[in-house]
């Protein structure tokens, strides 16, 4: 019998996330993956260490970079110079390489909302009441904060070049929306959508019933962001206008709100990537599922 392939799943189960339990989202994951893979749990300090031992190396609610920056970088580097197999890929464009792609987006006239990462370009903004301030590296709103356009003028460059307003922070222009919805996506596959019908409760989400021209604007995204492989979310906000602005392009570890969808929806969602999986190995599933167990369930 042909040994099935192992997986090393990053995640961390304690990490105190507002309004979501990553450590369900992964238990159920987990145990769904087990049909298929011969899979171990770690948190992503332990990832470079471990690593080796495995087919490939999947990164899923591991939690924002920041807070283990040194040992992600660590990770990525042996990960490279070792050609493990890492899902997602670590090709991504979106935010597994920081928030550069919101300049390059804005940059290139694409439907994303106008940032900037300097005092002196505030001008390319559209004028608001206030602007939100995040830092570039930042993820899961830890250091957003909002100022108005007195206050962003009195950022002021330091004589080394660096500190606020340049090139460690990223400047929008606040957008009153109506409300958030997220696409989700396994390969180039459309999943499903969820929105929060409520602009204070991000978290709150119901299921969404995407249009053509939505699913366009989200796949513009996925499309420019090239993964071969891997779980994305586009997170966009409706303006009172009714066009859709890009948020976040989630590349890296972003959360699948699994508990919000009913059983039909989850139970393809977790055979699109499973099916995925076995695709970025170049591997067969069980004789067991081509049989007809397409659920994850014997």
């Amino acid at each position: 019998m042909p040994a099935r392939p192992s997986v090393l799943y990053v995640t961390d189960l304690a990490y105190p996330a507002r309004g979501r339990r990553y450590c369900d989202e992964d238990i159920l994951l987990t145990s769904r993956l087990r049909a298929d893979f011969d899979l171990a749990l770690c948190h992503p300090r332990d990832a470079a260490a471990l690593m080796d031992g495995f087919d490939a190396v999947v990164v899923r609610n591991s939690g924002p970079v920041l807070h283990y920056r040194e040992a992600h970088d660590a990770f990525r580097a042996r990960a490279t110079a070792h050609g493990t197999r890492v899902y997602n890929p670590l090709t991504g464009r979106g935010d597994m390489a920081g928030k550069q792609y919101l300049l390059d987006l804005t940059r290139d006239g694409h439907p994303v909302i106008p940032t900037v990462d300097r005092t002196e370009d505030l001008h390319r903004l559209p004028e608001t009441d206030l602007y939100a301030i995040k830092p570039r590296a930042g993820a899961d709103s830890i250091g957003l904060r909002f100022l108005t356009r007195a206050e962003l003028a009195a950022l002021t460059r330091p004589t080394d070049g660096t500190g606020p307003g340049h090139g460690d922070i990223l400047v929008q222009p606040r957008i009153d929306f109506r409300y958030e919805v997220s696409f989700y996506y396994v390969d180039d596959t459309f999943q499903y959508a969820l929105h929060a019908p409520d602009p204070e409760r991000r978290w709150v989400l119901e299921p969404y019933e995407p249009t053509d021209a939505d699913l366009a604007f989200a796949r513009r995204f996925i499309d420019w962001n090239t993964l071969d492989h891997g779980i994305q979310r586009v997170d966009a906000c409706r303006t009172r206008d009714g066009d859709l602005l890009l948020v976040e392009l989630e590349d890296l570890n972003p959360y699948l709100s699994l508990d919000l969808l009913d059983e039909p929806t989850r139970d393809a969602f977790v055979a699109a990537m499973t099916a995925s999986l076995h695709r970025f190995l170049d591997t067969e599933p069980p004789a067991w599922r081509d049989a007809g167990c397409s659920s994850g369930h014997r």
